[in-house]
């Protein structure tokens, strides 16, 4: 088998017909939309909705991103199209988020009708390694073909959100939450996460990294430039692109991890052609060309479970999220994020306060406040214990 092909295609503003542009030759240098779908099939965008959040937070999928892939499809005459992803707050209607967002207002432009995203069916799969079943949106049950639209941004439980995470938006309302009941350590959630890119399979991955997220992503963290649109049909390639854009080991995500181990994809360098409008470039052009090594993500070794062997130590290693209570409005989304029968955080005098004996670190009180009042901290015994005993 030959390479895993990525595409990376310098843009660098939002401006529609540059946008445009940037998506065009990154399809075409894939092979065009043809390799990817046909026109009798049902095609659902699969964007980043994960909140109603304005796009200069750097939060969801840019309308302007969506609205070129969808422009370059109509253009190639492919009619059969949709769009849909399940939001964090499965209280929120998925076309509410998506207006939010700005991407309702691109969609109705072009004739994409949502999917159903609002309604959601069990899925057997006994062959998971991880999930023996998923509750699918019925939306991406009945699509022929998923195109996944993803971001570029940091994620405190994966360190990065990318096109393996992406996925996620297929889960159903809040069967998302209960995953990370289910599922409750970065390990154990990338391993499912593998299950449900082997169940989903999106035929073709496209990242807005035009502006990504650093810091306390997925909703909470600050904007910041790449200028970068990347494309690719490996989404283990084109996430550990985006790592070592940003001087992350890809061996430390664990669905880069687990995507590979189940013959999704490839984070092995050797085993990735970078491709620009120029050609073929190596990983190590690229990153002179277009890294940040500032980006601020996650690199520390101690999140890969490696200090299981001194598990007494474990409660002061685990990385805790707290309230900046002067940021706290006290409106309680950070309770209903909780994905524990017994929440791990509830409302005293107006505030959220932690039961951390009860919590799982499955960070989505963190990753739903749309106030930014909910960090993660590393504790000091976790940062030496990275810094020195590398274990």
């Amino acid at each position: 088998m030959g390479k895993s092909k990525v595409v990376i295609i310098e843009c660098r503003k939002y401006k529609q017909d540059l946008v445009d542009q940037a998506v065009s030759e990154a399809v075409e240098l894939l092979g065009g939309w043809e390799r990817f779908v046909a026109k009798e099939e049902r095609i659902v965008l699969k964007p980043n909705l994960l909140a109603r959040c304005s796009p200069e937070k750097a939060c969801t999928t840019h309308p302007q991103v969506f609205a070129a892939v969808g422009r370059s499809l109509r253009h190639h005459g492919y009619e059969n199209l949709l769009y849909g992803d399940s939001p964090g707050n499965h209280l929120i209607g998925v076309e509410q988020t998506a207006e939010g967002c700005g991407i309702l207002r691109e969609a109705r432009q072009l004739g994409i009708e949502a999917a159903n995203f609002s309604e959601g069916q069990q899925v057997d799969y006994p062959q998971g390694h991880a999930a023996d079943h998923f509750v699918l949106c019925k939306g991406a049950l009945e699509a022929d073909a998923i195109i996944n639209l993803c971001k570029m941004k940091t994620h405190q439980l994966e360190r990065i959100t990318g096109a393996m995470k992406n996925t996620f938006g297929c889960v159903y309302g809040f069967n998302k939450g209960a995953s990370h009941a289910r599922f409750p350590n970065a390990d154990v959630f990338g391993k499912m996460i593998g299950d449900l890119n082997l169940l989903v399979r999106p035929r073709l991955h496209i990242m807005d990294g035009v502006m990504a997220m650093e810091g306390n992503g997925p909703q909470s963290g600050d904007p910041t430039p790449m200028y970068l649109l990347l494309a690719s049909a490996d989404p283990v390639a084109l996430d550990s692109v985006f790592c070592r854009l940003v001087d992350l080991k890809p061996e430390l995500v664990p669905t880069n991890v687990y995507g590979q181990k189940y013959g999704i994809g490839t984070y092995e360098e050797d085993q990735i052609e970078v491709l620009t409008l120029e050609g073929p470039i190596s990983m190590e052009v690229a990153v002179s060309r277009w890294g940040n090594a500032d980006f601020n993500v996650e690199r520390g070794e101690e999140f890969q479970g490696q200090l299981k062997v001194i598990g007494f130590l474990q409660p002061l290693l685990d990385r805790k999220p707290f309230v900046k209570k002067d940021q706290c409005v006290g409106c309680g989304i950070c309770v209903q994020a909780c994905p524990l029968e017994e929440k791990a955080i509830y409302l005293k005098k107006g505030k959220p306060v932690y039961r951390y004996r009860k919590c799982i670190k499955c960070y989505c009180c963190q990753e739903m406040c749309p106030q930014k009042a909910i960090d993660v901290k590393t504790t000091w015994i976790a940062k030496i214990a990275d810094r020195n005993w590398k274990i």
